[in-house]
């Protein structure tokens, strides 16, 4: 397919700077993710990849070509927005061989290119239907066919699955990751969903205010955040934060005072000296019911999802939010004991930084592309 380089990509809005110096590389077959909360600039980054909004400064290159100065449909894009945006008076094969038919493709050779789309999305059956005669999740596939025909060297999806409800939603996830697979497809993703990166990409992109945050596989910001936004913003329940005092730190690890009592997190010290006071972030599945345990809490909400139970937990000024088993027994007001392995806990400066772990998670480093099966044009 294709690679895409972003150089230093500056974009303002009357004055007001959106994207402040996005630099990023995306690599041939990767399917990449930018993700954030809303007004992050993720629409916008995308919209200036496809040529609908023209950059303030820096470069977008495809291939190693520069194509600031291309317009959109001789990008060889093709983007599927949030909103279907069929035309409601043609038929599925109409709607998705309008951009050939516009582009003067022979009928015979449009319609073999629509059918081959539609086997691939399961719509063989329904190519004679009106859009009003489909479902949400087939009128969003009938909007990725039309995608599919075009060949594009990149597909761009712009919060894609917004308008789906939920069980629609987990369905288009698994068939775009097939989809995905089955076309071995350089794919950029927009979405605020932080489960929908997390369970597609092979590269999330967090942005936050018109800068990346950081930038990784999902194991990586899961494990191993940079700083406290990309901790609090992936993972489901968000991550529990605890400010806590420095009783002493070295290149091993560094002490910290609990309301249960000291703890060694094991992080490189850096510059941490006894009496700072450090942020402690630590992932709510991490946390476990301990009838030992140093810390305690009352519950104050408990939230059961079948598999899991989520409670909220108060202490104090604290709160804590602890994902246990689905068949806990504990109700509203108990008190329960609770503990954590320091070495899933996180340390975080005043400014946010993440100090870094000792320790590397061993999944951070596996290459989803590296263990896929292969395509049928490597099979042969």
């Amino acid at each position: 397919m294709a690679t895409l380089q972003l150089n230093n990509i500056v974009k303002d809005f009357g004055g007001t700077q959106v994207i402040k110096g996005v630099d990023l590389e995306v690599k041939d077959r990767e399917f990449v993710v930018f993700v954030g909360p809303s007004g992050c600039g993720k629409s916008t980054l995308m919209r200036m990849i496809a040529g609908l909004e023209s950059t303030t400064s820096g470069d977008i290159s495809i291939d190693g070509q520069r194509i600031n100065d291309v317009g959109p449909a001789d990008r060889g894009l093709a983007m599927v927005f949030q909103s279907y945006a069929l035309y409601p008076h043609m038929s599925v094969e109409d709607n998705m061989g309008f951009s050939l038919r516009l582009a003067k493709v022979p009928r015979a050779e449009r319609r073999e290119k629509v059918l081959a789309a539609a086997r691939i999305l399961q719509l063989e059956e329904l190519l004679d239907r009106k859009p009003r005669a489909l479902s949400g999740g087939q009128r969003q596939r009938v909007a990725i066919g039309r995608a599919i025909v075009r060949n594009p060297s990149i597909f761009l999806f712009d919060e894609p699955l917004s308008n789906l409800d939920a069980a629609l939603r987990v369905q288009m996830r698994i068939e775009l990751a097939r989809l995905h697979e089955e076309l071995d497809a350089t794919m950029i993703y927009v979405t605020h969903d932080q489960i929908e990166a997390m369970t597609m990409a092979d590269k999330i992109v967090v942005l936050q205010g018109g800068v990346v945050e950081q930038i990784g596989s999902p194991m990586e910001l899961y494990h191993h955040p940079r700083n406290r936004f990309v901790a609090g913003f992936i993972g489901s329940p968000k991550m529990n934060f605890l400010d806590i005092e420095v009783r002493g730190a070295d290149a091993e690890g560094v002490d910290v005072a609990l309301p249960g009592g000291d703890c060694r997190v094991p992080v490189e010290g850096g510059d941490a000296k006894p009496g700072d006071t450090l942020t402690l972030g630590i992932r709510p599945e991490h946390l476990k019911l301990d009838d030992r345990g140093p810390l305690t809490g009352r519950i104050v909400v408990i939230e059961r999802l079948g598999g899991v139970t989520s409670l909220y937990l108060e202490h104090g000024d604290s709160e804590w939010i602890l994902v246990a088993d689905g068949d806990v027994a504990h109700r509203v007001h108990d008190e329960v004991r609770f503990s954590f392995d320091p070495a899933c806990a996180h340390l975080f400066k005043g400014d946010g930084t993440a100090l870094v772990h000792r320790h590397r998670h061993p999944l951070v480093d596996i290459d989803r592309k590296e263990n896929r099966a292969p395509s049928a044009s490597e099979g042969r």
